[in-house]
């Protein structure tokens, strides 16, 4: 087993490779030894040896000469949402504030400088289920979206900095903020004022509000997200009704975990 030190902490090597099958066979949706050799550039022999280990693990199951991803990924999902302290305090918010606006609501948390959708629930109004559904099994960029925002709002300046220098900041819409200065800026009210808005930045013709939920001690923890149409999310609606429900949820939220955290000191 090799072992690898350059730069930062050692890693084994057979471990990072797989980890760059099991997202191979993610994003190929499967694939056989010779697809799988060729797409990360091994020899036949490695492949299915990782292939056959993943497989004994029951990571991965065979269909004829197709390899794929097994159903343990599913159950371990579920377990890691379900032990998430967000999840487990912010369900029942989520949930209401859907019912009580008709709309689109997120919960997330970041995680290595990306955005990660926890939860998500449609009010009897919400469009765009396609796209809701693929954001919530990926990853996404921060700078644009109202969680995004709120999250980075209550970082430290210095890691805004290395996630921005890490990822960039990528042009969704033409509304898009772009430029480093001006996302501080954009923080800085973020701050001043509770809450982040996703002004037609991440898709056209959708407007989203989202609030930062904390800790007792400040520490950032994720963010509660409503979004819709801009022909509904606009006026009073957009500037004052709807900002005011997502920070009572996330203050909720946050008055929920820290009773808890509380309650384990007694």
């Amino acid at each position: 087993m090799r072992e690898t030190n350059d730069e930062g902490p050692r890693q084994l090597e057979t471990v990072a490779r797989a980890c760059d099958v099991i997202d191979a066979l993610e994003k190929l949706d499967g694939a056989g030894v010779t697809e799988l050799a060729d797409y990360l550039d091994i020899s036949k022999s490695s492949a299915y040896s990782y292939l056959s280990t993943l497989r004994t693990k029951r990571f991965v199951v065979k269909d004829d000469d197709t390899y794929r991803l097994s159903l343990e990924f599913l159950y371990l999902g579920k377990t890691i949402r379900h032990r998430h302290v967000l999840f487990e305090h912010g369900k029942q918010q989520v949930d209401r504030l859907a019912e009580e606006t008709g709309e689109y609501v997120h919960l997330m948390c970041e995680q290595h400088g990306l955005e990660r959708n926890i939860y998500k629930v449609a009010g009897e109004n919400a469009v765009g289920d396609a796209y809701h559904t693929t954001k919530e099994r990926k990853a996404d960029f921060l700078h644009f979206t109202s969680t995004g925002k709120a999250v980075l709002a209550y970082l430290p300046d210095a890691r805004v900095d290395e996630i921005i220098d890490e990822y960039g900041l990528v042009q969704k819409t033409e509304n898009t903020i772009t430029d480093r200065d001006t996302l501080f800026e954009e923080i800085q009210t973020i701050r001043e004022r509770g809450y982040a808005v996703n002004d037609e930045e991440e898709v056209t013709g959708i407007r989203a509000v989202g609030a930062p939920t904390r800790d007792a001690n400040g520490t950032i923890l994720g963010a509660i997200s409503v979004s819709g149409p801009t022909s509904r999310l606009n006026g009073d609606r957009y500037y004052e009704t709807l900002p005011e429900k997502v920070m009572e949820s996330a203050n909720v939220t946050e008055a929920s975990i820290n009773m808890s955290n509380a309650s384990r000191s007694l």
